[in-house]
């Protein structure tokens, strides 16, 4: 029985910072990612890392964390960085990718996901799984899960990265059969974004679920409160690949930098995640700290509902007023790439956009004059993340010189997406932080979550009615039965499109900045994404 999927090939930087994890590459920089450690049989992941070193099972994680709890815990519907990073703990897919390397391996299913015939795969559970209330895993539970998400009812954010699937249904005790749409050769990855949930509780009470969870992860939900901390425990009854290495484990919600900082400092945590720029040497003096390339972006959003925002050149002229390279220079010290493609350069899906907006006041105004836009006057909505409110003034700055009057309103995440601003398409413009990787790394999962569907392309900018939003469906589902090389110009296509038509686009992506004492942590490596993993991570002896 195959306990990780062998029929995937890592990237080059997948390669890179597996053996980084492992200790081979020294203090090389690396790609590192978001889930739940785990490793193939013939290679040592971080976990096994931590096992065969002296830990502490008897010991207690501590974590700062920089964003409060945004949302509740179900899996269907949680879209918060801090929530998401802690069902990663808590939940199990049938699937799940390796937090370094990106490479699947079986969570739920006991083996690689059969391919029956181009639209149909089966999928069998592990033996003596259970959720953390002590019930069983069932078929039924997990047909359910996904079924819910693919309810549109439900409007599950997570339903557009499955469009694939048309139907799954229980074979036996052990069995579930996926049926699919379309082929699409990365069924086994993909459904990693979907986690399995008890049918019994999620679908009495829902609500109830969403705010004290109950998955079959190796940690155990115990509390959390909005702007404080999470708690959570070992689930001894876990019998799956990756096990708890502490007793428990509380992450701090500290969203104010300063205080992670001093919480870092003081030995309260042995990590913390959104290191501030500014703190990093002072840092190292004491602690680990790496800044690692993400494809987290800073994008612009626009209302398309809007006028003037719904003229292409109006969004182009103001992506072109930006000096995105003194933009990273002063509120990032550095630690950012300006965007010339939807993808981060070095990343294996990067192509280079037909359109780069290089920083160029002159034809910033030329655009406006041309699209007959004068005096414009627009309202800058923004999250309050301290980095982000760090960027914003650089980019008023940058407006204001081409005459365009910039004010600024920061605000919890939260509210930006609420129905009062972003979620009823009441703004101007958007600057805000996104990181779709989270879900996994191929062109289309990061490509999906942005432009196809309704949460964001009709929703949030309401751009899901254009000519160029259905060309790039059209492109995208073409791509996931092209071969390698017709999918890549597919994607180079997308990409086009979405650059020059700009509804929503990067400034830059991020380097992120993740602190951790290698003297108290075994096992612990930084990723580049909101978030930090302690799977496969224990306390020292």
């Amino acid at each position: 029985m195959s306990n990780s999927l062998q029929n995937l090939p890592l990237s080059n930087a997948s390669r890179r910072t597996f053996l980084k994890a492992a200790g081979v590459l020294g203090t090389a920089t690396a790609f590192t990612a978001t889930l739940a450690a785990c490793g193939g049989s013939s290679k040592t992941s971080t976990s096994e890392s931590a096992s065969a070193a002296a830990v502490n099972k008897d010991g207690s994680i501590e974590a700062g964390i920089s964003y409060s709890l945004s949302t509740g815990f179900d899996p269907m519907s949680s879209s918060g960085a801090t929530p998401l990073a802690a069902n990663l703990h808590i939940f199990e897919g049938l699937v799940e990718l390796h937090p370094a390397t990106r490479e699947p391996y079986n969570a739920l299913a006991a083996a690689d996901p059969k391919k029956v015939d181009d639209l149909t795969y089966q999928v069998t559970i592990r033996d003596g799984a259970k959720f953390h209330d002590g019930t069983p895993v069932t078929t039924e539970d997990v047909a359910y899960s996904f079924e819910r998400v693919l309810d549109p009812a439900n409007k599950a954010l997570f339903a557009q990265f499955i469009f694939f699937i048309d139907s799954v249904k229980v074979v036996d005790a052990k069995t579930v059969e996926f049926k699919l749409k379309t082929a699409f050769a990365g069924f086994g990855p993909r459904i990693s974004v979907v986690k399995v949930v008890p049918k019994a509780l999620a679908s009495a009470d829902q609500k109830a679920f969403d705010a004290k969870p109950i998955g079959t992860g190796p940690y155990k939900f115990v509390s959390a409160a909005k702007d404080d901390k999470i708690v959570f425990a070992r689930n001894d009854d876990y019998n799956g690949p990756k096990p708890a290495l502490a007793k428990d484990m509380t992450w701090f919600l500290l969203s104010d930098a300063s205080a992670r900082v001093t919480a870092m400092q003081s030995g309260r945590v042995q990590a913390i995640e959104d290191v501030p720029y500014l703190d990093v040497d002072a840092l190292k003096a004491k602690v680990d700290v790496e800044s690692v390339q993400s494809f987290g972006l800073m994008f612009l959003m626009f209302n398309l509902t809007r006028a003037p925002f719904d003229k292409k050149e109006v969004r182009q002229a103001l992506h072109y007023a930006l000096d995105k390279e003194a933009i990273i220079k002063t509120a990032l010290l550095g630690n950012g790439t300006a965007a010339t493609s939807y993808f981060q350069e070095g990343s294996s899906n990067y192509q280079k956009a037909s359109t780069v907006y290089a920083f160029d006041a002159a034809k910033a105004k030329s655009l406006l004059a041309g699209a007959g836009v004068t005096n414009l006057k627009l309202t800058l909505t923004s999250t309050d993340t301290a980095w982000v409110k760090d960027v914003i003034p650089v980019i008023k700055k940058n407006w204001d010189a081409i005459g365009v009057e910039t004010t600024l309103e920061p605000l919890a995440s939260a509210a930006v997406y609420a129905p009062e601003k972003v979620g009823g398409l009441n703004y101007d413009v958007v600057a805000a932080p996104g990181d779709p990787s989270v879900f996994g790394n191929d062109a289309d999962i990061l490509l999906s979550w942005f432009y196809r569907g309704n949460t964001w392309a009709k929703n949030r900018f309401a751009w899901s009615e254009s000519a160029e939003y259905k060309k790039v469906q059209t492109k995208l589902d073409s791509a996931l039965a092209a071969s390698p090389e017709d999918g890549k110009k597919l994607y180079k296509e997308v990409i086009d499109i979405i650059a020059e038509e700009a509804p929503l686009y990067p400034i830059f992506h991020r380097k992120l900045p993740t602190a951790w004492d290698s003297k108290k942590l075994v096992g612990f490596a930084p990723l580049p994404t909101t978030g930090v993993s302690f799977i496969g991570v224990g306390r020292t002896a």
